[in-house]
């Protein structure tokens, strides 16, 4: 497989972290070579949380330069357009369309920027939209979402479906196995 960088960004308790563990896990079991880097400070407060994940033959680094990332996968519409220059100029984003306004937007001189994904759109041709969380609420549990979207993300990789399955198996919360597999499915089954 070509070396490839992938950049997944939201804010904290979307399960970014969680996503990107289970990406590298799956790729390390599929004989890739495999770095991560993380920034999770404010995490657990609603801010930003990065991860950078690369994968091929050969890694030395775990940090994507500006431009190079291949795929970013975005848990918040908003962290699309903040992280779009990280985007390789061919590249792919995949986008949940959820708008997570922070409480710092409310402070003077801070707006949340106003159709963020239509902006990525005009900037960027490889875009996929996902509704998320309305799929994570018709599977009745909202902490699906990550799992939707590592999901819709596996179509664009070269690792086996029943290497995805293990990892996330293995993963996961015990007793919810079963449903984030479900999960995974409708995510990879995306358009």
């Amino acid at each position: 497989m070509k070396n490839k960088n992938i950049l997944i960004v939201g804010v904290g308790g979307q399960g970014v972290l969680l996503a990107s563990e289970i990406l590298c896990l799956a790729a390390l079991e599929a004989g890739l070579d495999t770095k991560k880097s993380e920034v999770h400070g404010m995490a657990q407060r609603g801010g930003v949380v990065t991860s950078h994940v690369r994968m091929g033959n050969k890694i030395h680094s775990p940090l994507i330069k500006e431009g190079e990332a291949d795929i970013m996968l975005a848990f918040e519409a908003a962290e699309a357009l903040r992280w779009i220059y990280f985007i390789h100029p061919a590249g792919k984003a995949v986008i949940n369309d959820y708008h997570l306004v922070p409480p710092i937007a409310s402070m003077k001189g801070f707006e949340y920027p106003k159709n963020p994904i239509e902006k990525v759109k005009k900037r960027l041709d490889h875009i996929q939209v996902v509704s998320a969380v309305e799929m994570a609420k018709k599977l009745k549990n909202p902490k699906l979402v990550n799992t939707i979207l590592i999901g819709v993300l596996s179509k664009s990789l070269e690792i086996d479906e029943t290497i995805w399955k293990r990892v996330i198996k293995k993963r996961v919360p015990k007793g919810t196995e079963e449903l984030n597999w479900q999960a995974f499915l409708q995510g990879r089954n995306q358009n």
